[in-house]
């Protein structure tokens, strides 16, 4: 029996009591299962009777007791006990535990799969780095994060859109291209331009690309080193994302609202809405009515437009193409744009609290040999995503970067994320895939596969029962990391079922030794194994990290 399936028999109690005049109440639409810190309370624990208590008008206690009686009628269930002020405490029969086992296996990649963001439509942007250079590692972290959480959407049901912003259009692309001009031309880098070999090595690549670039007069020469190079730049970026694992839907080029007219067009539309006004000769919007410290300037009064501007905008472009929830997930440097894009979704008379959500991620330090490092080669005075990748690989970097909240600063050490050691967290995980890769060839070796004939109840130790337990956990964890946002429960958990599964095959015998027989038991603990296997290779792939079967 699945959690999911006590569930819904603990909600077919709920509605069979109601049936029969004992509550007066709505049936709920879910009921929440959890498995107690404390074993002695039995396998699994529900606060149903507390949460119908007072639409009941009866105690908890009283609501408690109703329930408890038809679940001690259904078939798997061994013993209901009712606890403190209404708590249900359910111990299943060690056949009923145990059938979990063959329900993951035969469920495949789908278990862990739910619907609880059925059809919720969701614009994920996420990384959106300047692409005037490498992705540095505050980007690498939101690579490994954001595509970890849309996976983990869309295992819950949600249609995600991945998208990438180019900032293409500011004064920072122009920089870009003056410095590439430079460097063509063995000219120093301009005071406040940018450098590191991959300016030279760009350079160099656009004029093999583009012959007689150099014969230019300087002011065509710079139009072509700013197109050209950007180009060449955004398929460097490109690469590094599809090297990394991360793939998105949409690459949405800042410069196109302003070439199409979506900002002005935007601006309209704000204004309709009552919330732009003029001042000064510029055009601002009222942000301060939605929480804003400040009003914001959408055009200045010499007729330039502003970023604020093009971020108005990109919202209302998000929007048109039908997300319902727009999620930024931003640098450490951006805290000051959580008020100011949720007063643009309300000032286009969104609700700031539901169609929009802002996620900053804190910082990341590298350590080698107890000392941080700084510096990068190939990109100057920033790490970048293709260090990261050289100095711990790219299983090392998306676990270990997602494998925290986002609102806390991570220390990456290479010495640690290299090493095949239990501190390793990766390692500890990936090696406990291995581990049942490796069983399943002894077993082919040995002849044996596992028998339809399955005996349940013989799972039946503690370390078995402790990982069923962990194991019909993942379709809750799953859930709860898309509701919150947070793939880091995702990697918590299967470190969680790591552990309990290293226990298992350190406590209990798993194939035969020498002459001994294969027993039904040896079929069961095939299933658990096969089981355990399946979860773990599940998580895995929500975050983007290889399921090897040899290390």
């Amino acid at each position: 029996m699945t959690p999911a399936e006590l569930s819904q028999a603990v909600q077919a109690a709920v509605s069979a009591a109601v049936e029969a005049g004992e509550l007066t109440v709505a049936v709920p639409e879910h009921v929440t299962i959890e498995r107690p810190k404390n074993r002695d309370h039995g396998d699994y624990a529900t606060n149903v009777a507390l949460q119908l208590a007072k639409a009941a008008g009866k105690p908890p206690r009283a609501v408690a007791e109703s329930l408890a009686a038809r679940l001690r009628e259904i078939a798997g269930v061994s013993k209901v006990d009712i606890a403190g002020p209404g708590f249900l405490n359910i111990t299943l029969d060690t056949a009923a535990q145990g059938e979990l086992a063959r329900a993951i296996v035969k469920a495949g990649q789908a278990y862990g799969r739910n619907e609880e963001l059925k059809d919720l439509r969701i614009n994920l942007e996420f990384v959106s780095a300047n692409p005037t250079g490498p992705i540095h590692i505050g980007g690498v972290r939101w690579a490994a994060v954001g595509d970890s959480l849309a996976r983990v959407l869309r295992a819950s049901g949600a249609e995600v859109t991945t998208e990438y912003y180019l900032n293409d259009a500011g004064v920072q692309i122009g920089k870009f291209a003056a410095s590439l001009q430079a460097a063509a031309n063995g000219r120093p880098a301009p005071a406040d331009g940018y450098v590191g070999e991959y300016i030279v090595d760009i350079a160099k690549a656009l004029v093999a690309g583009v012959p007689g670039v150099l014969d230019l007069p300087e002011d065509e020469q710079l139009q072509v080193f700013r197109t050209e190079g950007l180009k060449l730049m955004v398929a460097e970026i490109q690469r590094s994302m599809d090297e990394f694992g991360t793939h998105f839907d949409v690459w949405f080029s800042e410069k196109t609202l302003h070439d199409s007219g979506a900002v002005e067009k935007a601006i309209e539309r704000l204004r309709e809405q009552g919330h732009v006004f003029d001042q000064d000769g510029a055009i601002w919007l009222r942000t301060t009515d939605f929480g804003d410290d400040k009003d914001r300037v959408l055009i200045k009064a010499d007729g330039e437009t502003t970023y604020f501007a093009a971020d108005a905008a990109y919202y209302l472009s998000k929007r048109d193409r039908g997300s319902e929830v727009s999620v930024y997930m931003l640098g450490a440097d951006h805290h000051g744009y959580v008020n100011r894009l949720k007063a643009i979704a309300a000032c286009a008379g969104d609700d700031m609290d539901r169609n929009i959500e802002v996620k900053i991620g804190q910082f990341v330090k590298m350590l080698r040999d107890g000392e941080e490092v700084r510096l990068s080669k190939r990109a100057g005075n920033i790490i970048t995503i293709d260090d990261v990748v050289d100095w711990i690989g790219v299983d090392a970097a998306r676990y270990t970067l997602a494998r925290s909240s986002t609102d806390s600063t991570i220390t990456l050490d290479i010495n640690v994320l290299t090493s095949q050691t239990n501190e390793n967290p990766v390692f500890y995980v990936q090696y406990a895939h291995t581990r049942m890769c490796g069983v399943q060839r002894k077993a082919a070796e040995l002849g044996i596969t596992k028998s339809e004939d399955f005996k349940p109840e013989l799972l039946s130790t503690e370390w078995e029962s402790a990982l069923l337990g962990e194991l019909g956990e993942f379709p809750r964890v799953l859930a709860k990391a898309g509701e919150h946002r947070e793939p880091h429960h995702v990697a918590h958990y299967l470190e969680r079922v790591a552990r309990k599964y290293h226990q298992f095959y350190d406590k209990c015998q798993i194939l035969p030794k020498g002459d001994e027989p294969v027993t039904d038991l040896t079929h069961a603990r095939l299933w658990l194994a096969d089981a355990t296997r399946t979860v773990i290779a599940n998580g895995l792939t929500l975050l983007g990290v290889s399921t090897p079967e040899r290390m």
